[in-house]
This record gives structure tokens, sequence and C-alpha cells, in this order.
């Protein structure tokens, strides 16, 4: 660019530096040199394009989108965990839609970014009190157990291990990020706010595809393998997914996003408020049933009698004792409707036959992890254990439970770790819940808590917190019920400090 361009930029008064923070920073390229740069820009990747292929110039605008990325990720942390909560939400989705790039590695790469921006704000602040507790210290020690099955003397592959750990251990690092930038309401509040939001997008698409039809390449996914049709048609009704990796993906974030709601619910907020979190709460339910996925449908009823329980009065009474009733009256009607069969169908499970497959399989493999405490080595079942050691023993084991994976791959030892950190989580947050006086920050511990509450029990029927969204979200509720323990006595003391 020429003088003449740059000239008329830059008033008498200013320097250079003045110039481009204006140009930048104020004035946000909103201005003749931003049109004007944005049109070198534009010129310079269709002449790529145009000499090299669509694919190369993809790449330089996918580089000139992620360098700012990478950089609010390090310096704006709350900028980056909105993108990776947006992030694992959509991943799935996006991997169904086609996208030919490693986003599983792009997500590990994010985790690595903050945990790199914490130590540079570490170094400077060198406050690490926030990071104490027994829930802390748990997941330090379930983290640590984890990495060392890398040295587990009867696993078969250590590659396996590799490919296992990013989502199992490595990805709980992240409860130290949430609980370290979480700092105010307003922050939760928004975080919340993109929750119902994702939720209900994924609610609006499970929709389309029950009453509409899926899309071209969900079609074709659902036709590409033998064993894809076998697990999804059921009943002569396709189950749905939404934008998830598969339907049990899909129940379970439906109710979790209705759990939240619920939560959100008991706070001091206005009635057309209620209303609403009232009628998403219904329509991720009722969507949920698209799915096909008994062990959703358990969920709510079992996590109602705690919420009976933390929220003990009158009114709640007769709203549960409402609901038991409805529910029975839908469980025993006699029915021809597919969806509604398979719902009555997860409470009868003894004339399941699934059900009792899985028993059998479970009373099968209990001598093994009676004689191996260190368990088979993680990644030992399922995909991973069939691709690196497809002769071992539990190979071709369907766990079909996380609780049971946890117990063969990690052995008792592994089993009993996440046991008590399960136990430690929900002691904490029912202790914090009845601490908490702020009632906006004790419906975010209460909601925190029952979703919590509700995958633990449904980790037993499927693997509830290993695949993306969940296995994010599950430890950023747990985060935020120490940060809303934290937020209260801090205001409670700013309150004391004014009287």
């Amino acid at each position: 660019m020429n003088k003449e361009l740059i000239i008329p930029l830059v008033t008498k008064k200013e320097t250079l530096r003045d110039t481009m923070r204006r140009l930048f920073l104020v004035e946000k390229l909103n201005n003749k040199f931003g049109f004007g740069l944005l049109l070198l820009f534009c010129i310079a990747i269709a002449s790529v394009i145009s000499l090299v292929g669509l694919k190369e110039g993809m790449v330089i605008i996918i580089g000139m989108i992620a360098i700012p990325i990478v950089y609010g990720i390090v310096a704006y942390p709350k900028f980056g965990i909105f993108v990776y909560l947006t992030m694992a939400y959509l991943l799935m989705w996006f991997i169904k839609i086609g996208v030919n790039f490693p986003l599983g590695t792009v997500m590990d790469g994010m985790e690595a970014l903050f945990i790199l921006s914490l130590f540079i704000k570490q170094k400077r602040d060198k406050d690490w009190s926030m990071f104490k507790g027994p829930v802390s210290t748990v997941i330090l020690i379930w983290i640590g157990y984890n990495f060392f099955q890398i040295a587990n003397p009867t696993a078969e592959s250590r590659l396996a291990w590799v490919y296992t750990v990013r989502t199992v251990a490595v990805v709980m690092l992240m409860y130290f990020i949430f609980l370290y930038y979480i700092t105010t309401k307003e922050f939760i509040r928004t975080i919340f706010r993109l929750w119902i939001g994702l939720a209900f997008f994924a609610a609006l698409y499970a929709f389309k595809q029950e009453h509409i039809g899926f899309f071209p390449f969900e079609d074709a996914y659902l036709h590409s393998d033998p064993g894809v049709e076998l697990l999804l048609f059921i009943g002569g009704v396709w189950r749905k997914f939404s934008i998830f990796s598969d339907p049990v993906a899909f129940s379970y974030n439906m109710v979790t996003a209705s759990l939240l709601c619920i939560g959100l619910m008991t706070g001091e907020i206005s009635k057309w408020r209620r209303i609403r979190l009232g009628f998403l709460t219904v329509f991720f339910l009722m969507v949920m049933l698209y799915s096909g996925t008994r062990g959703a449908y358990v969920l709510i009823p079992a996590t109602m009698i705690l919420f009976t329980i933390l929220r003990y009065n009158k009114k709640i009474l007769i709203g549960v004792a409402i609901g038991a009733v409805l529910a029975v009256g839908v469980i025993f009607v006699p029915t021809s409707n597919q969806t509604l069969y398979r719902f009555q169908s997860a409470f009868k499970p003894s004339e399941d036959a699934s059900f009792n497959l899985r028993k059998m399989n479970q009373k099968k493999i209990q001598p093994y992890i009676l004689s191996h405490p260190l368990g088979g080595g993680l990644g030992a079942t399922g995909e991973w254990g069939k691709r690196f050691a497809p002769y071992s023993y539990l190979a071709n084991f369907p766990p079909d439970s996380g609780y049971v994976r946890i117990a063969v791959e990690l052995g008792w030892i592994g089993l009993f770790l996440f046991c008590l950190l399960v136990f430690t989580v929900l002691k904490t947050g029912i202790n914090n819940y009845f601490i908490i006086k702020d009632p906006e920050l004790r419906s975010y511990c209460l909601a925190a808590v029952l979703i919590v509450f509700a995958l633990n029990v449904g980790n037993y029927p499927q693997e509830a917190i290993v695949q993306y969204p969940s296995n994010v979200y599950f430890y950023l509720v747990i985060a935020i019920i120490g940060v809303t323990l934290r937020l209260d006595k801090e205001q409670n003391k700013l309150l004391d400090a004014g009287q």
C-alpha cells in the first residue's frame, strides 16, 4: 500500500503506534484501511486457490482463524472456555458432516493452551488456594492412577492407552481450568445460557430427524454398515442421535439439559423465565424419547428422588407424587407405539433380553476383575482394544457400562478410586447446597449436583462420561459445585464488610 493511502489515516498528533491502536483496537478495522486489508486478503486467497487448489486455500483460511483463537485462549481464557464448550458440543456433528480434520487433536491442543495460560497466570499471581479441597485431591489421584496405567504389566497394548487416556484422564484437567477462571455469577449465567442454547439446537435437530427425516449424509451413515443398522433400526423405527455420536450420547445430553433447567427453576427468577425453563424441560425430555435409549428413561425419576430430598417441602412432594402417578400410568398403559413401548420396557428389566445378556456378561467377567487388581489396561476393551490388541481376551468383551469398563480396564482399585471420586463430589455438592445463602448460586449448585448424580446413575447401564460433550460438561459441573460456594463466601464477606 502506497503512502497516499496511509497518510490520510494518520493525524499530525498521532504516532504510528497510536494509529495502529486506533485502527485495530478502537475502530476495529471498520474503516478504509480495514476494507483495503480485507480486499487484499480475499485477492490473496483467491490467487492461492486458483494456483494450487481449494484444499491449500482452505488451510490458509483455517490458519488465519486459528492464530487469533490461539492467542485468545491464552490471553483471554474466558473467551477460550466458550469456544471449547461449543466445540465439545458440536464436535461429533462436524465429524458426521464430513469435516476431514483431526478435531480431537484440536481439543487436545486447546486443553494444552489452557494449562499454559494457567501457569502463566500463576507465575504472576501465585495463588493455588482455590485448588485445595477433597474433590481436587481425589481428581489428582485419579489422573495419576490413569497415567500410572502406562506401566500396567498386564496391559496388552501401550498405544491403546495413548488413545484412551486423552478422553478419560487428560480432559479431567479442565476441572482445574473451570475452577480457576469461573469467577463471577455472570460468567456462570452465560455458560448456562450457552449450554441451554446448544441443547435447544440439538433438540430441534432431533425433532427434524423424527418428523422430517435424515439429511443425505446421515442416511449414508445409517446404511454404511450392517452393524449400525442393527443397533439403530429397532421395531421398524430409526433411533435418533441428533448432532451426537450415537443415541445414547444424545439422550443423556437431553437429560442433563433438562436437569439444568429444573435446577435453575428453583432460583428466585421471574414467572416468565420459569415458564420458559419448564417448556424447555418438557421439550428436551420429549425428544429424548426419540433416541430409544432405555438407560436414559430411568434417569429423571431416579434423580427426582434426590431432588425431593434436597428440596423437601409440601409443594415438591405433591408435584413428585402427581408425576409418579402419571409415570406409572404411562408405564403400564397398553400401546402399539414403538417409542412408548421401548420407554415402558426400561422399567421392566427382567423382561428385556439385552439387559439379561448384560447381566450374564458381567457375571462372566467378575473372576477376571477380582484376579486383576490393576485391570487389563486402559483401552483394553472396545474400539481401541480391537484395533491394537485384537487377539486379547478383553478386546471383544462388551462392557456396556461405564463402571464395568473401569473395573475391567483399571481393576477393582480403579473402580474403588472412581467410586470415591463420585462420593466425594456428591457429598461436597450436597454440603455446599445447604451452606450457600445466595438463592441464585444455590440453584446453580443444585443443578450441578443433579447432573452429576444423573450421569453416574446412567454410567451403569451405559458409558455416560467418556464421549464428547458429556466428558467435558461433567467436569464443568463438578467445578461449578466448588465455584458456587467460593463466590457465596466472597459475597458474604463483602456484605459483612459493608455493615
